[in-house]
């Protein structure tokens, strides 16, 4: 494999915008995914051209859809995507990483004490169906289809909470094999477009919410 194909692109412009402040902390971000990511097998070596772009612009596309001040639980969280880049973007929310797996939770918790952002980014690890607490907004990426995030979930998010599942092009199709058991737990789905910047690609996310 070439040495381009292992090597992290310059920082857009799109997200040196976005992040201003913030900008070193999310840079520093994906310089551990582009080693220790990839060294732990969490991030696959061709995607390290592609992490500006294809993760952290499109995690952070859906921090419009957060409200002020919410509580956010990262389900699966694996590298810490979408948790960390909206924690770094929102620093007024508070994120709990949830992640089964030891390797995983391992990474995170030191990528937390690496970027100082252990005041209001926890790592819990466990899995989600047996997670007690409750919050605003529960998060995911590539974690499981959506009939399986939907029994994961439900119970995870406040009676005017939402999941906000992010998704590939194939987001209306989920919905559609999911109706079903969407209408036995009383949710409403609904397939939303959105873009972290003018600049970046579409992010598709299937937003749950409880029906009525």
């Amino acid at each position: 494999m070439s040495d381009d194909a292992t090597k992290t692109q310059p920082t857009p412009a799109a997200v040196s915008e976005l992040y201003g402040e913030s900008l070193g902390t999310i840079e520093s971000y994906v310089s551990v995914l582009a080693t220790r990511g990839v060294e732990w097998g969490l991030i696959g070596p061709r995607e390290v051209p592609r992490l500006w772009e294809r993760h952290i612009l499109n995690c952070a596309a859906i921090a419009g859809l957060i409200p002020s001040g919410a509580t956010v639980v990262d389900v699966g969280s694996g590298a810490g995507l979408p948790g960390i880049p909206l924690a770094i973007l929102r620093p007024d929310l508070d994120v709990v990483l949830l992640e089964p797996l030891l390797r995983r939770a391992d990474f995170l918790t030191l990528t937390l004490e690496e970027l100082d952002l252990g005041d209001r980014v926890r790592l819990v690890r466990g899995r989600a169906e047996e997670h007690k607490h409750t919050y605003d907004v529960v998060t995911s990426r590539a974690v499981a289809k959506l009939p399986q995030l939907i029994t994961w979930t439900s119970r995870l998010y406040l009676p005017d909470g939402v999941m906000l599942a992010i998704k590939g092009s194939s987001a209306a199709d989920e919905v559609t094999t999911a109706r079903g058991q969407l209408q036995k737990a009383h949710l409403d789905a609904q397939v939303l477009t959105v873009r972290a910047h003018d600049d970046a690609d579409p992010t598709y996310v299937v937003k749950v919410r409880r029906a009525g």
